[in-house]
């Protein structure tokens, strides 16, 4: 088996990842990375499928990082994801183990697989102030010197343009800042339903959530510990929706209804980003999600 520095588990919601995941990590003696944008929150459990018992294998605590590093409320990024991730993979590569980064957010995979550092890109006055006075030609002449067009979206509004050649501007002037992400040696692994059996897995998912997990509770514990409610429906799904009802602005019946719709767009979202990830070259090894968990490691293991 040829080091790989980096395993990648990833798949649309409710395909048992985080499972995969841990199982992998405790046959190769790993640790998990998670590429999700919400388990980041602490008392977003339910909601967010944290799945914290599939960490124990074996009776063996799985190590896992970024989970339960933010105040629900707060404010969480990209930025942020990646200079965190690189503190957890220099870690767990100093103890000597196998990284296993998984999650569903493509976004925070393809930050850390393309090999560039993502960069908040400040607000440049003088130059919005001086792009401001040129007409809407002038400004796509300009933005047309700093990169290739490939579509005409930024072209339309001058709104756009003008934003378009401050970032172009800015990563201009800082290229080594960009360039100083380390690339890795990694393989992606999905974890492949049909799409009939995930929108079956969702809606199962959601009534145990639901009935059993009391998602319900979690969320009407978070507004008691003083979480604003737009924060909460800003964090969507099931904390958008859930929060809604608990302020009588949907009923229990379009809680279940729009949320299980919900879901399955956003797991058609996640679907496309992967297929978009393929046309762009990422090479994704998809595992039968109908194969039992040993031999869906196996199928791993086999491929490194």
């Amino acid at each position: 088996m040829h080091r790989t520095d980096l395993i990648v588990i990833l798949g649309v919601t409710a395909t048992g990842k985080t499972k995969l995941a841990t199982h992998l990590a405790e046959k190769l003696n790993g640790e998990i990375i998670s590429a999700d944008s919400r388990q980041v929150y602490k008392g977003m459990d339910i909601g967010t499928g944290k799945d914290l018992n599939d960490f124990v294998v074996n009776n063996k605590q799985v190590p896992y990082h970024l989970i339960d590093i933010k105040k629900a409320g707060e404010e969480y990024n990209v930025f942020e994801f990646q200079q965190d991730f690189l503190e957890a993979y220099q870690a767990i590569i100093n103890r000597n183990k196998q990284a296993i980064l998984c999650g569903g957010t493509g976004l925070y995979i393809e930050a850390v697989l393309k090999g560039y550092r993502m960069l908040q890109i400040p607000k440049n006055i003088e130059l919005r102030k001086e792009l401001e006075t040129k007409s809407n030609q002038e400004l796509v002449g300009l933005l047309k010197k700093h990169k290739k067009l490939h579509n005409n979206t930024d072209t339309k509004d001058k709104e756009r343009l003008i934003k378009a050649i401050e970032i172009a501007v800015y990563q201009k002037e800082n290229e080594h800042l960009i360039n100083d992400f380390p690339k890795f040696n990694y393989q992606l692994f999905g974890i492949h339903f049909e799409r009939a059996t995930i929108k079956q897995r969702i809606t199962e998912r959601l009534k145990h959530r639901l009935e059993n997990e009391d998602m319900i509770g979690e969320v009407e514990l978070l507004l008691k510990k003083g979480v604003q409610p737009e924060k909460l429906k800003f964090y969507g799904l099931e904390y958008k929706f859930v929060t809604a009802y608990l302020l009588n602005e949907i009923t229990k019946e379009e809680l279940f209804t729009k949320l299980n719709i919900a879901i399955h767009q956003f797991s058609k979202r996640q679907a496309t980003w992967y297929r978009k990830m393929e046309k762009n070259g990422f090479n994704i090894n998809w595992i039968d999600g109908n194969l039992s968990l040993e031999e869906k490691v196996n199928e791993v293991i086999a491929s490194l």
